[in-house]
C-alpha cells in the first residue's frame, strides 16, 4: 500500500486545492471514525445515491486496501458490480461557519471519497470478514460477541469490495474567509460553531435482563 495518496483524472481536487491531504493515514483516519458511506452509482435512466453502513481493511486484498459495503442480494447496485462505477463518500461534519457575507458561509467538515469498480465478494472467509469488519466500524468489538451469521442469512447478503486506490480526502478546520475588508468593519459578527456526533445513555432492550456488556460501555465514553 501506498503512503501517499496518488491523484487520478478523477480524484484530483480542483476546487478547494489548499483544503486537499495527500497522506493516506488522513484517509485512514476519515474512514475510521465514520459510520455512513452514501454510494453512487448510475441505475440505468438516473443516478442514485444510498447510505450504507460500510466496513475498510487497509491490508484488505484490493490495490492500496479494500472499503467493504453490504446489502440485500436483491439490490441492484450489489447485482454484478463489476459492470458499474461506485463512488463512495464520507463525511463528517465538524463546525458550521458564519462569516459577515452569506457569500463566505461555510462549513468546516473532513471528507472522504473513493471512486472504482467494485467486485462482488465470493470467498466465504473474505464475507465472514467483512460482515465482522462492518459490525465491528459501528461497535468496536461487537462482532466476537455474537453468534455466527445462518446460512439463511448469508445467502441473503451480498457483500462488495471496492478498492481504496481512488481516493481523495479534504479537511477544512478554518474560521470565516473574509474578502472585503468592509465587511469586517461593518462589526457583524464572525466565527464558527464546532459540532460533534454524540452518544446519549444506553437504552437496554426489554427482551432480556443481560447487562451492558464492556464494549457498548467503551463506545459510549468514547462518543461523549
Amino acid at each position: 500500500m501506498t503512503s501517499e495518496l496518488g491523484p487520478t483524472k478523477r480524484t484530483k481536487i480542483s476546487r478547494g486545492k489548499s483544503h486537499a491531504q495527500s497522506d493516506r493515514a488522513i484517509l485512514a483516519q476519515v474512514l475510521g471514525e465514520g459510520l455512513i458511506a452514501h454510494v453512487g452509482y448510475q441505475a440505468g435512466s438516473h443516478p442514485v445515491v444510498l447510505p450504507m453502513a460500510y466496513a475498510f481493511d487497509l491490508n484488505g486484498p484490493d490495490i492500496d486496501g479494500t472499503l467493504y459495503l453490504h446489502g440485500s442480494v436483491a439490490a441492484m447496485m450489489l447485482r454484478h458490480p463489476q459492470e458499474r462505477q461506485l463512488c463512495a463518500t464520507i463525511t463528517l461534519l465538524d463546525g458550521l461557519v458564519a462569516a459577515r457575507s452569506g457569500f463566505e458561509h461555510s462549513m468546516n467538515y473532513r471528507t472522504a471519497v473513493i471512486i472504482g469498480s467494485a467486485r462482488l465478494v465470493t470467498s466465504e472467509s473474505e464475507r465472514l470478514l467483512a460482515l465482522d469488519l462492518i459490525v465491528d466500524q459501528m461497535i468496536p468489538g461487537r462482532a466476537t460477541t455474537l453468534r455466527p451469521a445462518t446460512r439463511k442469512e448469508l445467502s441473503a447478503t451480498a457483500v462488495i469490495a471496492l478498492p481504496l486506490h481512488e481516493a481523495s480526502v479534504k479537511i477544512s478546520a478554518d474560521g470565516p474567509e473574509e474578502d472585503e475588508p468592509s465587511d469586517i468593519a461593518a462589526g457583524t459578527w464572525g466565527g464558527h460553531i464546532p459540532l460533534r456526533f454524540r452518544a446519549d445513555a444506553v437504552v437496554t432492550d426489554t427482551a432480556n435482563d443481560a447487562e451492558v456488556p464492556s464494549h457498548i460501555v467503551e463506545r459510549v465514553t468514547h462518543l461523549s
